[in-house]
């Protein structure tokens, strides 16, 4: 007998999903950064585990949408919780319970879906704070259980994963054992190369950014890349080339370091910058970061 099924993860942005989904399945699958809304589209992890196979659904931060881009993300979510099998609810333990939190636990209840309460990164705070806030929690929406873990210093997780399992139905695997993700060697590229954008720039320069990967091509034991960052402004064209290009060329090395590790090989990477305006209300643009155009 063997169980297969998915497992969603929903929560506010900057709740600690990606981190978590690369806790779980021990290895990086989703990029991760400080600043909130690092998540687009939703990735999924694999992970074997005795006789199981746990698929799961990290899903972008929930929050209220202003943009076309937005609304895509925060569909997204949503979408991802309501085809799982089961929903875990991230909470930001240090953050408590915002007004944002309320509203996304609220919806999680009405719609209905079985799903557990996690608070992660329970490391940052109190523990004498955890019951009321767990209580507070509770007393919106009927959790099956609830899970005080930390997903960057990885306490709680085995008991987390046990959960998991027997929360999935009995099914035949639906991925090969040997994968990670679903997640395409050309979209993961143009991923890595965001995250150094968030890392390496602030303020509105990361999200009013997109990269686009235009090219792939395995030669031997190279892979070359041409990867495309779109940007809303012509000042944050100039803030990403920075000073004789050396800003553009710090986000390509550290892109293409990260890359050679995850592809476990050689990788030339070649990055260009340009200015779009409103790139964020196209479908085109839209559905190249993996997101389902909302059409409105």
């Amino acid at each position: 007998m063997t169980r297969c099924g998915f497992i969603a993860l929903i929560g506010a942005p900057n709740a600690g999903k990606s981190t978590l989904l690369n806790r779980l399945t021990g290895a990086k699958l989703s990029i991760v950064t400080p600043k909130a809304q690092t998540t687009r589209a939703r990735v999924l992890g694999l992970l074997v585990r005795d006789a199981a196979q746990i698929i799961f659904v990290d899903t972008p931060g929930i929050f209220a949408p202003k943009r076309r881009l937005d609304r895509a993300m925060v569909a997204a979510a949503w979408d991802g919780a309501g085809e799982a099998d089961y929903v875990l609810l991230l909470v930001d333990a240090k953050a408590g319970l915002t007004d944002a939190v309320r509203e996304i636990v609220k919806q999680a209840a009405a719609s209905g879906r079985k799903m557990a309460l996690v608070l992660n990164k329970i490391d940052l705070i109190d523990r004498q704070k955890l019951l009321p806030l767990t209580q507070d929690l509770a007393a919106l929406a009927d959790f099956e259980q609830v899970f005080m873990i930390s997903a960057d210093k990885g306490d709680g997780i085995e008991v987390l994963l046990d959960f998991c399992v027997a929360k999935l139905p009995e099914s035949p695997f639906l991925y090969p054992e040997d994968d990670l993700t679903d997640l395409p060697d050309r979209l993961l590229a143009a991923e890595i190369v965001r995250e150094q954008i968030f890392l390496q720039t602030r303020d509105e320069v990361p999200y009013g950014a997109t990269v686009e990967t235009e090219s792939f091509k395995v030669k031997g034991k190279t892979i070359r890349i041409d990867a495309v960052i779109y940007v809303s402004r012509a000042g944050h064209k100039g803030i990403l080339i920075g000073a004789k290009g050396a800003r553009i060329r710090d986000i390509g090395v550290r892109a293409r370091i990260e890359l050679t590790k995850l592809l476990e090989a050689k990788v030339d990477l070649f990055l260009r910058v340009v200015e779009r305006a409103g790139w964020d209300e196209e479908a085109a643009r839209i559905r190249a970061t993996g997101l389902t155009d909302p059409k409105i």
